[in-house]
């Protein structure tokens, strides 16, 4: 196949952030004089990983994605060494940088989580299953907006059919994951509720030093909530208990009523949401625009540790691909097959 994009469009800028399988740069396009971010993911490592299909699938989803709070790809391509997605470019560093370093009042919580919600339900209307909801993963333009991020191990929910793997980040992850008996969209609203636990209480609800300590308290699903805390109100304590009800069929967003009861919830009663879905009110926090609103390690890792770093210098666009016919593809290693997948699967994607 050959890509319609290609590196040498952009100008490569600093280091933003680090996932699972691949990094995030800052770019310039240069026709286009606009900045976006770019995720680059070896294609060897990611092999390695077992992760093809993971990259795969959450290019395809983000194609089919276009909602005012989930960031759009823009471009997709790959060339002999990496696969390449360039998204919307968040100016305002992630929330987890946000919250490490202050409080916030419920009136900004308010429509952060209106937001991400509003993303939510555009999720499951598509059928689209997030299951990695968290502080990492919401990233804050330069506004104040947040914007659900970071699709690696999104999936899509078909009727009838429940999912079992278990996937997610261990302290966000829904009780119906660890016990295994199948769940559905319903874990994203559980992990929205953790992070408004974090954002509210200053941590996550359930802390245990091993793995085995952490899936039991998830599983039992008791939740210490400080009664001594003033600046929590009722309403937003409500919202907190209705996200992180261990029953998926009550959770609140949840269901053919969730949506509705959500939005009919005292903490959420005031949002105007058809103003926010178009971006009309103005957030009462903006990320300062004078400083970096992300971790400086993330360059000095690059410079200094990692050896493979892109560059557009004598990149080619793609490799040969070889040309096998279906008895032969059985003499194939494992990293050809998936070689292969790579160069067939990953679709170059331009928006313009």
């Amino acid at each position: 196949m050959q890509s319609i994009v290609h590196l040498s469009q952009f100008k490569l800028m600093r280091i933003v952030g680090r996932g699972a399988f691949g990094k995030v740069r800052i770019v310039e396009h240069r026709e286009m004089r606009k900045l976006y971010a770019l995720k680059y993911i070896n294609k060897e490592e990611c092999i390695q990983m077992d992760a093809v299909l993971n990259i795969v699938r959450e290019r395809t989803i983000l194609e089919q994605l276009d909602h005012p709070f989930l960031c759009r790809l823009r471009f997709a391509f790959q060339d002999d060494d990496f696969m390449y997605m360039v998204t919307d470019l968040m100016l305002g560093g992630d929330l987890h940088y946000h919250i490490s370093r202050q409080t916030f009042t419920e009136d900004v919580l308010r429509l952060w989580f209106a937001e991400l919600a509003s993303a939510i339900k555009y999720l499951h209307f598509n059928r689209v299953v997030h299951r990695d909801v968290k502080p990492q993963n919401i990233l804050m333009d330069d506004k104040g907006h947040v914007h659900l991020a970071d699709f690696n191990i999104a999936t899509h929910m078909h009727v009838h059919k429940q999912l079992t793997s278990n996937s997610g980040t261990a302290y966000y992850m829904a009780p119906e994951i660890y016990k295994g008996n199948g769940y559905n969209e319903a874990v994203d609203w559980w992990s929205l509720g953790v992070t408004l636990y974090e954002c509210v209480y200053g941590r996550r609800p359930f802390e245990y030093e091993t793995s085995d300590e952490l899936r039991a308290a998830i599983r039992r699903g008791y939740i210490h909530y400080p009664t001594n805390d003033r600046r929590v109100s009722g309403e937003c304590l409500a919202a907190i208990q209705g996200f992180l009800e261990i029953d998926p069929l009550k959770r609140l967003g949840q269901g053919d009523t969730g949506w509705a009861a959500l939005v009919r919830h005292p903490f959420f009663r005031s949002v105007d949401w058809r103003r926010l879905e178009s971006k009309t009110i103005i957030p009462s926090y903006q990320p300062a625009s004078d400083q970096n609103n992300f971790d400086i390690t993330y360059d000095l890792e690059e410079l200094l540790l990692e050896p493979n770093t892109i560059s557009v210098q004598n990149r080619r666009q793609n490799r040969v691909k070889p040309q096998k016919s279906p008895t032969q593809t059985g003499d194939l290693t494992k990293r050809e097959r998936d070689l292969i997948f790579i160069e067939e699967n990953f679709k170059g994607f331009d928006f313009t």
